[in-house]
């Protein structure tokens, strides 16, 4: 959604998004910004730019056009469908937690029924808070906020304040223990769905899609994580989560609503003595995990002042919770060979019942996570010394999935040993079109990372991943020459290898345990070796062979 806003920011259609005509133009804008696909040059996508806008306007992120009914005048609000301050927040935003306090404002402002949603027959409510509520009632009653996909399907996302939080959770714990019994889970569930969709006159499989993008947006706000196919809490969060629920004000008039989705909510943290409750939580979460975080003498007479050492402490449980996940994985390695499988063939996919996530990568996000793979495969061979967060370009989120691919400028990845250093650069090009994209930046990457470890005595590899290595890629890398801007000649020892032949060493070192990333080196050192004495085609077949030899005797 932010990459949409900012194809729309970026383009001359800013306000100008309503007509078949301009909603076309939108839709072009996204796909030429990589955030759709549109396969036919002569399709009428005008409904993809109508619903474009009515997302981004449902959130406050482009402004609303009020429907006449609403009784407001347009100007008092904004033009429609020009950028809103929140919006340009999150158009601006480079930092992940930039970027979900966006969404947490949106989402925080968002009431239903209102002028722009009206057909609900609840009273006015918060769906953000509600459901925040019903986690902490859940935590409450069984020492763990966690809320599982069904339970959202079926009874989260069906109910409004109305319903006092303590029944439904009564319900949900019901449903829970009948489930837990059920000898056949999956008919269990289909039954469930079945009798809901009779209840509510709904397809069962509706339960399902709305649940799933329930839960895409509350992690948008990064107040939840992941738990199995399920959600919870993120416990830096708890203490904010529980001020956000004890806000219970309603706008008072619809022009307020509006005005507040807009430009975003006012949230706990932007009062100084609640934020001073959230910042002394922090530090104490911090100093518990046995890092000491002092504030004395820090100056925190204002939310402002609060919010910089606030967002301090956050960075220090970031960088923590990254160095445990990094450490995991080692005993996932199973998994992430199975995310190189998907890479491989896209059209396999893993788990996908109610219970278990499902292993798969959505086709637009494909190059961030072939990036996301590498990085967890090398986290998982160990023995790095600069830290996972210095290893990789791309952000990620409090699930430490990838947002987005890293940005140009620099290698994908940089992983630093005790005595070498490998640049890794992904790719899924496959054809002539791959040396045209990746010659040249490649070794600019490399090159640039030999003159910074020279003063070190560091060797500097390059490793090149593809699904399908092209020939004319091959033999620039099997040259591997490049030069400085006085002309000064660099060797660069850059090794091809496709993401089959990378996942046949990577599964051979953990099945034979014998987890080196002296493998590693060793290979790209056989590898480098070969380059003389062969062409392209050649040397490729070589580095074939000698994955495969290598594998073989790792698991002999």
């Amino acid at each position: 959604m932010r990459d949409g806003l900012l194809a729309l920011a970026t383009s001359n259609l800013d306000g100008n998004i309503k007509g078949r005509e301009n909603e076309i133009r939108f839709a072009w804008e996204l796909h030429h910004a990589g955030v759709v696909n549109i396969i036919r040059p002569d399709a009428d996508v005008s409904d993809m730019g109508r619903k474009w806008r009515a997302a981004l306007s449902q959130l406050g992120f482009i402004y609303p056009e009020l429907p006449t009914r609403a009784g407001i005048a347009q100007e008092e609000l904004g033009r429609p469908f020009i950028i809103t301050p929140n919006g340009r927040r999150l158009v601006e935003a480079e930092s992940v937690s930039g970027i979900q306090e966006c969404f947490l404002r949106s989402l925080a402002a968002y009431y239903i029924p209102s002028v722009l949603e009206p057909n609900y027959t609840y009273n006015l409510f918060s769906p953000l808070r509600h459901t925040l509520a019903v986690l902490l009632e859940l935590e409450r009653r069984t020492g763990e906020s966690r809320l599982n996909f069904q339970e959202m399907a079926l009874y989260v996302q069906l109910t409004a304040t109305e319903a006092p939080t303590v029944e439904i959770v009564d319900q949900i714990l019901t449903f829970r223990a009948a489930r837990s019994e059920a000898q056949n889970k999956r008919r269990f569930d289909q039954d469930s769905y079945n009798a809901a969709g009779v209840e509510h006159q709904y397809a069962p499989g509706t339960f399902r899609d709305y649940a799933d993008t329930n839960f895409r947006y509350l992690k948008a706000t990064g107040l939840v994580q992941s738990k199995g196919r399920g959600i919870a809490i993120v416990p830096e969060k708890h203490v904010f989560v529980e001020q956000l629920v004890a806000d219970i004000a309603l706008p008072d008039n619809d022009l307020r609503l509006v005005s507040s989705l807009c430009n975003g909510a006012t949230l706990p943290t932007d009062n100084r003595d609640t934020a001073r409750i959230v910042l002394y939580d922090l530090v104490a979460q911090v100093n518990r995990r046995g890092v000491q975080f002092n504030i004395t003498g820090r100056t925190v007479d204002t939310a402002a002042d609060i919010a910089i050492v606030r967002h301090e402490a956050e960075d220090i449980l970031s960088r923590m919770n990254e160095e445990e996940y990094a450490n995991r994985q080692g005993e996932e390695w199973h998994e992430i060979a199975e995310y190189m499988d998907l890479l491989i063939n896209p059209r396999r996919r893993r788990g996908g019942d109610d219970d278990e996530e499902a292993i798969a990568i959505p086709q637009a996000e494909a190059p961030a996570y072939f990036e996301w793979t590498l990085w967890r495969a090398f986290l998982a061979i160990d023995s790095l010394m600069n830290r996972p967060y210095e290893a990789r370009r791309f952000k990620i989120d409090q699930d430490f999935l990838p947002i987005g691919p890293a940005p140009g400028g620099g290698p994908d990845l940089l992983f630093e040993f005790e005595d070498f250093v490998v640049v890794v650069e992904v790719t899924l090009t496959e054809n002539s079109r791959q040396e045209a994209a990746e010659g040249e930046p490649v070794r600019r990457h490399v090159a640039d990372e030999v003159v910074r470890y020279a003063a070190q005595n560091k060797p500097v590899y390059g490793l090149f991943l593809a699904k399908k290595i092209d020939s004319n890629t091959a033999e620039t890398f099997r040259i591997g020459v490049w030069y400085d801007r006085d002309d000064n000649r660099m060797g660069l020892d850059i090794i091809p290898l496709t993401i089959a032949q990378f996942k046949t060493l990577f599964e051979a070192m953990f099945r034979s345990g014998n987890v080196r990333v002296a493998e590693i080196r060793e290979l790209l050192n056989i590898c480098t070796g070969f380059r003389p004495d062969l062409h392209a085609p050649e040397w490729k077949a070589e580095i074939d062979r000698t994955v495969l030899a290598r594998a073989a005797v790792l698991t002999a």
